[in-house]
């Protein structure tokens, strides 16, 4: 349920229906924005009676929400929210943030080198994987550790922030000093990892799974949310169809349907959605112009030999031209 007050509301008459509220076990959102102030009531509001909350002068509507994701809801939180990255801002009017690297770190002659390249070409954070859930047991796993301590080289020696995938709670402490911690499709439902992300305020950056639905995708951001951590990022990377010419099909249309739906952040991820180094670029223009917050693009130097995801990884002059593209699309848009 959600109360959406009047201008210029009595803080003392507000104060005293919150501390009701709060008699019945209900939980309380409150955002203030520009345009109105929305309690957000969260919890069993069957006891609630709406015609007595409406009849209170300073209450200007009532409504019962039936989604069951509220925290992640725009109807509990009209405006936009912002996540901030190390100085990348994430979600409203900011300008599209562009997230680069390879799939895999592989050695830090490697990771230093594109952190180089891509922050010249105007990316805001590095991407890279250090633990990789791979299809078979026998592909390359990733760096573990170390890879994580390649990061942060490459992270000292750019200033770039940067973004890693999880995959197991017990790997939590490893994760102290990233910046925006990925949980990747395969654990979009890892419910108690996400419950454990909830409990830090450490961003987070949520991938849609490959077969599941947008309101799935927002249920899994309130197993976040609910633990108190409002900093989440979701990310559409391509869903599961029945189409064999790219490795999963972009569903652009999450982008606005999301931005309906819910006020936090998406970004797109044309690399995993596409599998093809081709498709690329025009995938990077439509998901700006469709009004994505970011994009995270693999990047690799030398793509015919890298140890994981090859074929759709971009070389840094392509990301270059690439990220030209995206600024005049923005500027023109």
């Amino acid at each position: 349920m959600i109360v959406i007050l009047k201008q210029n509301y009595p803080e003392a008459r507000l104060s005293t229906l919150k501390d009701w509220l709060k008699t019945l076990n209900i939980d309380i959102q409150m955002n203030k924005g520009t345009a109105c102030t929305v309690l957000g009531l969260i919890g069993d509001t069957t006891n609630v009676d709406e015609d007595m909350l409406r009849a209170l002068d300073f209450v200007d509507n009532v409504q019962r929400v039936s989604e069951p994701f509220k925290k992640a809801n725009r109807k509990f939180h009209p405006e936009d929210t912002v996540v901030e990255v190390g100085g990348a801002k994430f979600g409203g009017d900011n300008k599209t943030v562009l997230i680069a690297g390879p799939c895999s770190v592989e050695s830090e002659e490697q990771i230093c080198g594109i952190a180089e390249s891509v922050k010249a070409a105007g990316a805001q954070m590095l991407r890279g994987g250090a633990f990789k859930p791979r299809t078979s047991p026998y592909d390359f796993q990733g760096l573990r550790a170390e890879g994580l301590e390649l990061l942060l080289k490459a992270k000292r020696l750019t200033g770039l922030p940067i973004v890693t995938e999880i995959m197991d709670i017990s790997q939590l402490d490893l994760f102290a000093d990233v910046d925006l911690i990925q949980v990747g499709a395969r654990n979009m439902q890892n419910f108690e990892l996400l419950k454990v992300l909830g409990r830090g305020n450490k961003p987070v950056l949520l991938k849609r799974g490959l077969a599941n639905t947008i309101r799935e995708l927002l249920m899994s951001a309130e197993y976040i949310m609910s633990g108190g951590n409002s900093n989440v990022i979701l990310c559409e990377r391509g869903i599961r169809t029945f189409e064999t010419v790219t490795r999963n099909t972009l569903d652009l249309s999450a982008i606005p349907a999301v931005k309906e739906l819910s006020h936090l952040p998406i970004i797109v991820d044309p690399s995993h959605a596409t599998g093809a180094a081709r498709f690329v670029r025009t995938m990077t223009l439509a998901a700006t112009a469709a009004g994505a917050h970011g994009l995270i693009i693999e990047v690799h130097n030398n793509p015919s030999a890298a140890l994981c995801d090859g074929p759709q990884s971009i070389t840094p002059p392509q990301f270059e031209e690439i990220a030209g593209q995206v600024r005049k699309l923005e500027a023109a848009l």
